[in-house]
């Protein structure tokens, strides 16, 4: 006898549906082809188990399975569920009728007990753009899949709970979640607050206006002065999650299997902070079965790379393309991947090695040179990348014991929030362009053209400081962010002299010793 299951293959953000063709006749043998890795290839043993715990046979058939479309790799446990509910229904154990209507997915304990699975959101996107009319899954990824609405999701514990379903002996709880109640209760909730930061308040505001542009920043300064406190304070200043971006981090992070058993939806923008040890293929993605990396990861939120200087050369060289482009594209022979990756890129360092050079009350140590040979651990194409460079200065002892209240993230991204909707109104008919940190050298002239003071003030700056030319457009980004903030339609001589404030590193004689 023939039958059909319907599984799902995940490939990038999106899944393939997957048909498994199951036929059993005379024979002994088990063949499973359509090009399975070693986990499917092993399943008839974790099946053949569960099959006995549960009081079923493997059959005393030839099995042969097929998972089609044949010409593309399929890979990992998750295909245990679907290939024994074909194997039961071929063998006529259970009822067939209603397996054409469901996509099935799950991996088998020896047991019976069935594993929570990757990639669960996407392929309950494509499950209700093919009409199927609901998913069968391990139940601690139902409400990850119930995000979907419009298909019916159930959740099992066990083989049993789905054979008694298919059987109509039983029926399974359906999982439904108010997606966009859950959404709205915790888009603005955070455990993090700017009101936390005694002191700092120019890297506050530089900070601010980094969110409201979404422009790139580095942070310089000496141990303890503050700066991994700032950048975990970021995300609770940027504008809250749209649904759409939401379910589009959801989907990344559930490709990764990052999605635990009591969220549906992602209502945080993400914070990835990885360490300075890690690999390129970590930070970008790939291997062998591509993965998203780290800088997919923070898609939509902020990627922090802390002490900047100590991460491989290597590794930072192949952010460069993912942040200009704002996607990752990764090549195999056969196929090629490609992951999301629009981040706001937030980076940390001490100043050299030692970490106290203009330091105001510590003396730097380290030899002639060090400081330049230090920052030059960083390639001037990622640097040119990064729209403001900040000096951070450790807070005194008096500042840290008597400072009132800070102004809280609340008040400080209701700004950036009237500041990223005026940009959304400016770019409305430009393709690809979201915020003033995407802008090109056409945008740039049309949108952030200075006044003629303001012009005077930036041909002197350049001049005086000896910044180099790439500052110049980041300088003109900037400025027309800090006019967004005001409310400004033009940019003018005061918004330009605080943008020129953010390059320290652009000038000549920063570093010498």
């Amino acid at each position: 006898m023939l039958v059909k299951t319907f599984g799902s293959a995940v490939q990038g953000i999106d899944a393939l549906t997957i048909t498994i063709e199951v036929t059993s006749s005379q024979g002994i043998k088990f063949h499973i082809v359509g090009l399975p890795d070693n986990a499917i290839k092993e399943s008839q043993q974790r099946i053949e188990s569960a099959l006995h715990e549960t009081g079923f046979k493997w059959p005393k058939q030839k099995i042969i399975i097929n998972m089609a479309p044949a010409d593309i790799r399929k890979e990992g446990s998750s295909y245990d569920l679907p290939i024994a509910i074909g194997i039961l229904a071929a063998s006529e154990q259970i009822k067939a009728d209603k397996l054409d209507r469901f996509v099935v997915m799950g991996e088998l304990s020896l047991d019976g007990s069935l594993q929570p699975i990757r990639g669960v959101l996407p392929i309950a996107i494509k499950a209700r753009q093919e009409g199927f009319e609901g998913f069968i899954l391990p139940k601690a990824n139902a409400r990850e899949a119930a995000v979907v609405d419009k298909l019916k999701i159930y959740g099992a514990d066990s083989i049993a709970e789905v054979i008694e379903f298919f059987n109509e002996e039983k029926e399974l709880e359906q999982t439904i979640v108010d997606t966009r109640k859950e959404f709205f209760e915790n888009v603005m909730h955070s455990d993090l607050d700017f009101s936390d930061v005694k002191g700092q308040e120019n890297v506050k505001r530089a900070l601010e206006v980094a969110a409201a542009g979404g422009h790139n920043i580095i942070m310089i300064g000496p141990p303890g002065s503050g700066k991994t406190m700032l950048a975990k304070r970021i995300p609770t200043i940027l504008p809250p999650f749209t649904l759409h971006e939401a379910l589009e981090t959801t989907k990344i992070h559930s490709v990764a299997g990052q999605i635990d058993s009591e969220t549906s939806l992602m209502t945080q923008r993400p914070f990835r902070s990885p360490h300075h040890t890690i690999s390129d293929v970590a930070l970008v993605g790939g291997g062998t079965y591509p993965q998203p990396g780290e800088i997919s990861l923070a898609h939509n939120g902020v990627l922090f790379l802390d002490e900047l200087p100590e991460f491989k050369r290597a590794v930072l060289e192949v952010m460069r393309q993912p942040l200009e482009d704002r996607r990752i594209t990764i090549s195999r022979a056969k196929f090629s991947v490609e992951y999301p990756s629009s981040v706001m890129l937030v980076a940390s360092m001490n100043p050299c090695p030692c970490g106290y050079y203009n330091h105001p009350t510590r003396d730097c140590v380290c030899a002639p040179g060090m400081v330049a040979k230090y920052l030059n651990r960083i390639s001037g194409p990622l640097l040119d990348r990064i729209d403001i460079h900040l000096e951070v200065i450790p807070v005194p002892f008096d500042k840290l014991q008597n400072q009132p209240r800070a102004e809280g993230s609340c008040e400080i991204r209701q700004r950036v929030i009237r500041a990223r909707e005026a940009q959304a109104f400016r770019f409305k008919d430009e393709n690809g362009t979201y915020c003033n940190a995407q802008m090109s050298s056409k945008q740039l002239r049309t949108y952030s053209q200075p006044d003629e003071a303001g012009s005077q003030l930036l041909k002197t700056a350049m001049e005086k400081l000896g910044l180099s030319a790439r500052a110049y457009d980041r300088i003109l980004k900037v400025s027309r962010t800090i006019a967004d903030l005001e409310g400004s339609e033009n940019v003018l001589a005061h918004h330009l002299s605080e943008a020129i404030q953010y390059r320290s590193l652009d000038r000549e004689n920063w570093g010498e010793k």
